[in-house]
Formats: structure tokens, sequence, C-alpha cells
């Protein structure tokens, strides 16, 4: 009988022992935040300037993508993806913050992120992650100190100089050293990578591929113009993307030589839509929709494809759950994983997006669904001007000749008009180019009652408020040339403010 009673001593012993071990374990992984092991490498690649359908992955029938488009055929395809910004840094704010640009303190162009931002980087960092950027930076000095390496792009091929001419750069793609910082990186530990291309944002130059895209090759939205001026500005377009593809497969062809590609998860995306009018610095999808592709070999199914909304605020808290990290203060973005193992989930019903300076004043808002997307413009006594330099480009000068001999529709007079409406609403299922707004008809009221309350949430909710003045525009928006406003470092916000 005692012999029992100590074998029944000894077994809730061991029990409990187990029990407090299994607890400790879990209070030192929530309270550190890290993972020792199966933790994935982790490769952010952002395309600068791309639409989401101008990938043969996506249905583009002539473009030369076959690098990415293999991504597609060996990961997950996101047919509902969106940026928060249609504008290059406060998107790439967005994304490394997991906030708002309106909450980052760097929404308009060239604003540099504050130090006091906290990015999803160094709390990859602080679970044991070597962290490592290549190419195109545009987020300033601030936050540099996130990675233990960065290898930054000169300027040239994106900024433009105080006269509006480009700089130049020997890096022109951007992507030049991207196998570079993944051989820096320290080998004893699980990594990140931040990979931003420059391609295919402007100046456009000839040469640049081996066999570039003929006239033929165009597929041209609704909104544009069919003058050979056009195709030819959107043939060097296409032959930029086509650099860029050449890239990301040298890159991922290094990542399956040093077998690294069955614990490396990547996800391909864009800053922001095409560097044309009514798509880059607008709310249409042209502007805000990005293409999102993730590999992710043994855990994300092959030739998967999702239409779930997400949006690209999700990005870094997605990424430190898949690394063990619950702690992101701040961060407006939602766990995506469970997508990756189920592209049925849903886990939003809206995605956000915001439309600040850019080149030119502008303060728009819009909420995407899968059906609908509704925008508000509070400033609607401006034109929908588009950047700097696609107001520069062949196809802008073309738009503007048409223009003056009336040979515009009137959905390619829409970045001319002035005032515009200040609401917006799209029927996207049948209307995907946004051409028809539905805002002041009858049959949407309800509807339109249901965005504008929200929007009013969201915009209270995240103090989303108006600014107190308009910032000056750099540029005169016919001439493209620039003025007296145009000073180059740009003022951060406080010292502008």
């Amino acid at each position: 009988m005692k012999n029992i009673n100590k074998i029944k001593i000894y077994f809730v012993a061991t029990i409990l022992l187990l029990s407090i071990s299994g607890i400790l374990v879990f209070l030192c992984h929530s309270g550190c935040n890290k993972r020792t092991d199966q933790n994935p490498n982790i490769v952010l690649i952002i395309a600068d300037d791309l639409a989401w359908n101008d990938l043969g992955c996506y249905g583009h029938p002539t473009i030369q993508t076959p690098n990415i488009d293999n991504l597609a055929k060996e990961g997950m395809r996101f047919d509902n993806a969106f940026l928060t910004a249609s504008s290059c840094s406060p998107s790439r704010a967005s994304i490394i913050t997991g906030k708002y640009p309106h909450q980052t303190d760097a929404e308009q162009l060239h604003w540099p992120l504050p130090a006091s931002q906290i990015t999803f980087v160094e709390k990859l960092k602080e679970a044991g992650y070597w962290t490592g950027q290549a190419g195109k930076w545009h987020l300033g000095e601030a936050i540099k100190n996130r990675f233990h390496k960065i290898m930054e792009v000169p300027v040239g091929g994106f900024q433009l100089k105080s006269d509006g001419t480009m700089e130049t750069s020997s890096n022109e793609s951007g992507c030049e050293d991207w196998i570079q910082i993944l051989n820096s990186r320290d080998k004893n530990k699980p990594f990140f990578l931040w990979l931003a291309a420059v391609d295919p944002h402007r100046d456009y130059k000839q040469g640049i591929i081996a066999n570039p895209h003929s006239l033929d090759d165009i597929v041209l939205p609704p909104y544009f113009p069919d003058t050979k001026e056009v195709r030819k500005d959107f043939a060097m377009y296409y032959n930029e993307i086509a650099r860029l593809d050449s890239f990301v497969g040298s890159f991922i062809s290094e990542l399956d030589k040093q077998n690294l590609s069955k614990n490396t998860l990547v996800l391909f995306i864009s800053d922001n839509g095409r560097p044309f009018p009514r798509d880059k610095t607008t709310l249409y999808d042209g502007g805000i929709k990005t293409p999102w592709i993730i590999k992710w070999p043994e855990n994300v199914k092959e030739g998967s494809i999702t239409n779930s909304l997400v949006s690209s605020v999700d990005i870094g808290k997605t990424f430190l759950s898949l690394a063990g990290v619950s702690n992101f203060i701040g961060s407006e973005g939602k766990d995506l994983s469970k997508i990756l193992f189920d592209p049925e989930i849903k886990i939003r019903s809206t995605v956000y997006a915001e439309d600040h300076w850019h080149d030119f004043e502008d303060y728009s808002r819009a909420i995407r669904t899968e059906k609908y997307k509704y925008i508000r413009n509070f400033y609607p006594d401006l034109p929908n001007t588009p950047s700097a330099d696609a107001l520069r480009s062949p196809t802008f000068r073309s738009m503007q000749k048409l223009r003056a001999e009336g040979n515009l529709t009137e959905v390619q007079l829409s970045c001319f008009i002035s005032p515009r409406a200040e609401e917006e609403l799209y029927d996207i299922k049948n209307d995907p180019s946004e051409l028809n707004n539905l805002a002041a008809d009858n049959k949407y009221s309800e509807i339109m009652k249901e965005f504008r309350t929200e929007m009013d949430r969201i915009r209270m909710e995240t103090n989303d408020t108006l600014p107190l003045k308009r910032t000056p525009d750099e540029f005169d928006r016919e001439t493209g040339q620039p003025n007296q406003f145009r000073i180059r470092p740009r003022a951060s916000k406080v010292e502008m403010r």
C-alpha cells in the first residue's frame, strides 16, 4: 500500500513538474517574443511603380515576366491586395510601421520616417533575426539602425533634382546588390531582407533588355488614348518590368543554390501603381491595388489563389506572427498567416487608403471592399493631376495635345477636370476600370451612407484629420516645370509645420 502511495505521489509530482516546465517555456516564449528554431527566413521584394495587372500571372498576355509568374506558380497569388497609399515613400513608411500613412508623420512624399516610429524590422532583430536592406530606400536616415546592414542605391532613377531633371546612378535597376546583401548575412541566424527595386520607376531608357516589347504588345486601360506616343511610353515601362523580373529570377536562383528556399518565405509586391495618369497618386485600383505573391515551399500550396482582402498595413504583423513575435505596438495591421494555409479564409471586409501631397497637393481617402470602392475628395477644387514624372511623360503630353483638339473621352479628361466630384462610388465587379461614378445615383444612397459612416469611424479612431493648411505644389500642373517651392533636401513634417 505504501509503495502504491509512493507511486501516486511520484506520478503527481512528475505531472506537476512537466506542467510547470511547460508554463515556463510558454512564458519565456511570450515574454522574449522569439523562437530559436523553425523560424522562417523572410524576404520582402518591393517593385517601384508597378501595376498589379502588368504581370503575366495576373493575366497580361504579352509582358515578359517569366520569373515573377513562376513565383505565383510555385506559391500563392493574392487577387485582392491593396496598399495604404499610391505614393512611394508614404507607402513604404506604412509597410514598415504597420500604420496608416497619416499615423507615421511621413505621409507626404520624401518626408523621412521619424526615429520615434516602431518598425517590424527591429522586432525581428530583437527576436534573433539578421536584417538587411538593398536597393531603393526612400525612408530617411532615422530608422536605418533597425537593420544590421543597408546597401542603399543612390537616388538615381527616382529622385528629381531641383531643376526638374533626374539624378543618374550606375545601379539603374536598384536590384544589383540583392545577392550581395544575402551573402552578407550572419549565417547562424534566420534573416529578413528588404529588397527594393527602382524598376519600373521613370525615367526610361532604350536598350535595357535584349528583346524589347513592341507596340503590338501593349494592353491599354480604357482611360488612355490609343496613340503611338502612348504605346511607346508603355513599351518602355514594360521593358523595365522585364528587367526587374530578371533580377527576381536571379535572386530566387541564388536561394536555391544555397539550399535556402525550403525555409524562406518570399513576398513580392509593389509600392504603388504604374507611373501614368490616373494610376500612381490616385486612389483608383490602378494606384492602390498591388500584385501580392507569396512563395514558401512546403507551407504555401503551389498554384494557390486567394480572393481575401489584404492590406499592406498587414505585412509587418504577419511577418512577426510567423517569426513567433506578438508585440507590435501601434500597428493597425492584421495577422494574415492563416490565409497562407487556407486561401478561403477571410480576415478583412474592407481596406483603407490615403492620398496626400506628392509633387502636387491633394487629400483624398478611400474604402475598398470586394464589390465597391468609395472615394472622398477633400480638396475637390484641385484636379487629379498625376505625379510630376508622369506629367512630364510622353503619355501625358499626348493627352494634353488631344485635349486641346477635343479628342479625349470623358474618362480620359478626368486628370484635367476641376472641380472634381467630392465623392465617388464604383461597382468594381461590373466596372473594374472605375469609369462610372455611382455616388449621385439614388439607387446607391444606402450604400453611400454606410461608406460615409465607416470612413468617419476610421478617421476618428485613427486621428485622421485635415491639415490646418495646404502644402504648395512644387511643379506647374501643365508644364511640369519646378517652381520656387522645389527645395532639396525636402524638410520633414515637423520642420514644415
